[in-house]
């Protein structure tokens, strides 16, 4: 019988308070008994707020709980891999926000400590939980729009707000650490492939520094051409569209995928511009982060196959150093291998 895991929060991030505690207290497979901020007044309120039983007033008293197995880490990007560490040192499986590092090279600490510490950790991408994705990519596989040549994706929101971590550089803000991994880390598990080489291009905000606009082409060893774009000062918008020779599949909402009505993808044969030979193929009412949390569980109890592992999450980094990279040289880049 698998064991019912304990969780603890280390953060009251507004992620964690909005979208994934409320989740993942309707698991079945997990408690949420405990969280930690820098104050224990903050950790209190959220506690309260959330009837979390136990509130800490630093990370460190959290990670000392022996009754904790699993710490989720929604920290600001420059802290995932420290308090990761940590937590794998102090007996602890971890689910640790997107992105896992700023580097692939930052990233790969990770898996020395996870093989002697004998924990897991999983960066949360939660739509490869999603049963959309897992449909798309298998029809992807199977050839339903015939052979896959060419994914076209953008994911944009506006903030322009000084004092958001978002928007600040020096601890790994701005768009690509924030949405723009979305659309490589599903191009990738979509294809089952590592992009080749990339190219790209960034706008900087002038006052802030971080990267407020960027596009990026990604070429896959099969030729298939990923272009997309992501932007923290547009107007909130995305979508994933996966172009093949004989039809085309779209994503409606493919990573904001609403936990209160169906998902929805679309089907089109291309017989008709207008759209009036569409299919949809609808899915029914979930909550990815539920999702991601039951299987991070049935992971760690019965060492089924992880939905995001260590070394896809380092492959995912490799592609986002070299768009930064490409971008700042203004030539193609060849992924790192």
């Amino acid at each position: 019988m698998s064991k019912i895991l304990n969780w603890g929060i280390i953060s009251t991030a507004k992620i964690g308070r909005v979208q994934v505690i409320p989740a993942l207290q309707q698991s079945k497979l997990l408690k949420v008994t405990a969280i930690a901020s820098r104050s224990q007044e903050s950790a209190q309120a959220v506690a309260d707020e959330l009837k979390i039983p136990n509130a800490y007033a630093s990370y460190e008293q959290l990670l000392a709980d022996p009754d904790i197995d699993v710490i989720y880490n929604p920290l600001p990007n420059h802290l995932h891999v420290p308090l990761t560490i940590a937590a794998l040192q102090a007996g602890k499986h971890v689910l640790c926000e997107k992105p896992l590092a700023l580097t692939a090279d930052e990233a790969q600490q990770l898996v020395e400590v996870s093989k002697q510490t004998g924990k897991l950790v999983e960066e949360a991408f939660m739509v490869r939980s999603n049963p959309q994705w897992q449909w798309v990519r298998e029809q992807i596989k199977n050839q339903s729009i015939g052979k896959l040549c060419a994914i076209q994706g953008a994911f944009s929101y506006f903030n322009n707000d000084v004092n958001n971590i978002r928007n600040q550089a020096d601890i790994g803000g701005g768009g690509i650490y924030d949405i723009g991994c979305y659309l490589i880390n599903t191009s990738r598990f979509v294809t089952g492939e590592e992009p080749c080489k990339v190219s790209a291009i960034i706008e900087r905000d002038p006052d802030m520094f971080t990267d407020r606009l960027a596009s990026a082409i990604m070429l896959f060893p099969s030729g298939v051409q990923m272009t997309w774009v992501c932007s923290t000062q547009l107007t909130p918008y995305q979508r994933v569209n996966f172009l093949g020779t004989t039809g085309r599949i779209e994503v409606k909402i493919p990573f904001n995928a609403p936990n209160d009505s169906e998902n929805m993808v679309f089907i089109d044969d291309g017989s008709d511009l207008t759209g009036a030979n569409i299919k949809r193929q609808a899915f029914p009412v979930i909550d990815q982060y539920q999702l991601q949390g039951d299987n991070f569980c049935a992971a760690i109890n019965t060492r089924q196959a992880q939905k995001n592992p260590l070394a896809d999450s380092i492959a995912n980094m490799r592609v986002i150093d070299a768009i930064f990279s490409a971008a700042k040289t203004g030539q193609w880049v060849d992924v790192a291998r």
